[in-house]
């Protein structure tokens, strides 16, 4: 069996997200094997007794991974002190115990969202280290020009920090486009998702999104999913996500030996998957929406 920190063995049981787990260890409330436990503290929940307030605390190994057609109108959280309500709120309550959606996607953003209580499957999809590349259909204001959609190709500075290069393809105009205030439809791969990228980088090429849609995360697709609706992941998907992860080999932390104050632009540590409109796998529906 293996060690675990005992925060992620907590959250997992369903006793407390990891941050208020670590606040029952810091109060002397959690004991291992009857002693009383330490931040940073390791055990085996297979094999070691593990309590909070003197209760058993019971952890499964057997993790939930969810997918979702999230809707407009749900913050992707577990809870919201605004009151707001979020995307655990569609999830049926049996299903909720120590569940966390995977990334993020804005407010106003519909389309696929995991939730898994797998904490280190989670990393895997969520960090841009993995490789695990986010694809979008996006609805514009106007038709950008070829010239403006190689800046969101090659990357734009947001908050001091330029964007990693992504993919971006024309999918459609909608009825109407060649009259003013008509509209059009891209598709767009991201290999990082920071806040309000794909809404900040239009509007920055003076084209706002008018609806945006996650369709894809990496291999996985389900158009038959209904908007509002969830499922589980089958086994095979569960397998093809890692695995899709797993070709990916971390890069080493270590800063670079030079060029480090010189005042010269840093090159991106990332080299561009493509500069090219993207040849798929977006699939151009009959109508649009």
């Amino acid at each position: 069996m293996s060690l675990e920190r005992l925060q992620k063995i907590l959250a997992r049981a369903g006793v407390a997200a990891r941050r208020k787990a670590e606040e029952l260890v810091r109060q002397g409330r959690v004991t291992i094997n009857g002693e009383v436990a330490r931040l940073g503290d390791k055990a085996d929940s297979a094999i070691d007794s593990i309590k909070v307030d003197g209760k058993r605390v019971v952890s499964s190994k057997a993790y939930r991974y969810l997918l979702l057609n999230k809707p407009r109108g749900y913050l992707t959280a577990v809870e919201d002190e605004a009151g707001r309500p979020t995307v655990i709120e569609l999830v049926p309550q049996p299903w909720r115990k120590a569940l966390i959606p995977v990334g993020r996607l804005d407010y106003q953003t519909e389309g696929l969202l995991l939730l898994t209580d797998d904490g280190e499957f989670a990393q895997r999809i969520s960090h841009p280290r993995y490789g695990c590349h986010k694809t979008y259909e996006v609805k514009v204001k106007g038709t950008p020009e070829e010239r403006q959609l190689e800046r969101i190709r090659r990357g734009i500075v947001l908050d001091g920090r330029r964007t990693a290069p992504c993919r971006v393809q024309f999918l459609r105009n909608t009825a109407g486009h060649e009259a003013e205030g008509g509209n059009s439809w891209f598709g767009v791969e991201l290999s990082e998702g920071r806040t309000r990228q794909i809404r900040e980088m239009f509007f920055r090429i003076g084209h706002p999104v008018q609806k945006l849609r996650r369709i894809a995360i990496g291999p996985l697709r389900d158009e038959s999913l209904p908007v509002g609706s969830l499922r589980e992941l089958s086994e095979r998907e569960i397998l093809v996500l890692r695995r899709s992860t797993d070709k990916v080999v971390a890069k080493p932390s270590a800063k670079p030996a030079s060029g480090r104050g010189s005042g010269a632009a840093k090159p991106s540590p990332r080299a561009p998957r493509s500069s090219q409109p993207a040849k798929g796998p977006w699939r151009v529906r009959a109508q649009g929406r």
